[in-house]
């Protein structure tokens, strides 16, 4: 198994098809996710924060799983069998696990609401995971965890509408390799200290 961390949710530039990538914990390799607009819905507005006036579908399985006295630990990308993935959510309830069959979407949804771990089989990584760089220097287009706070809805609405094919898979490159290069400079300062 190989932990990873929700690295962001993008939009595939022609369809608008909804794409979650998780990374790997402990090197630059990503799983791409192809998700439904409801699945990416809820993921983001989890990440920013935002809160229904009354409970949505993933919110409500939190809820109902929290009085049950039962705690979602971690969800795990099972599997990649003909081109659909699997996941699996485990849930802790009286000192027995419970293991959930699952879309990796909702588990995704789940773990962001629960602070639960995400995983994936090591196979999934070394089939699916990719490793993205870039020369490049174009505008971002992945919305990151920490950049969802200074969102602004209507940038990211004509984003949405106005991205070609190569500036989305230079941007996602970029941010990709931005991010190594803050990781590079903490380092760096940390051999400094």
């Amino acid at each position: 198994m190989r932990e990873m961390t929700l690295y962001g949710v993008s939009f595939e530039p022609i369809g608008k098809q909804p794409i979650v990538l998780l990374k790997t914990a402990d090197d630059e390799r990503f799983l791409p996710i192809w998700i439904g607009h409801p699945e990416a819905a809820a993921i983001l507005m989890k990440l920013q924060g935002a809160s229904p006036p009354r409970p949505m579908t993933h919110d409500l399985f939190t809820d109902v799983i929290s009085e049950l006295q039962g705690e979602i630990v971690r969800v795990t990308v099972t599997e990649l069998r003909d081109n659909t993935y699997y996941a699996q959510i485990t849930i802790v309830q009286d000192g027995r696990e419970v293991e959930i069959d699952s879309r990796p979407s909702d588990a995704i949804a789940l773990a962001v609401r629960c602070d639960a771990q995400i995983f994936a089989s090591d196979e999934v990584v070394e089939e699916s995971g990719i490793e993205l760089q870039s020369d490049d220097d174009e505008q971002p287009g992945l919305v990151t965890a920490s950049s969802l706070a200074d969102l602004d809805p209507a940038e990211f609405r004509q984003f949405l509408e106005n991205v070609t094919p190569e500036e989305f898979a230079s941007s996602l490159s970029e941010t990709l390799e931005d991010d190594g290069d803050d990781e590079d400079e903490e380092d760096a300062d940390e051999e400094e200290s």
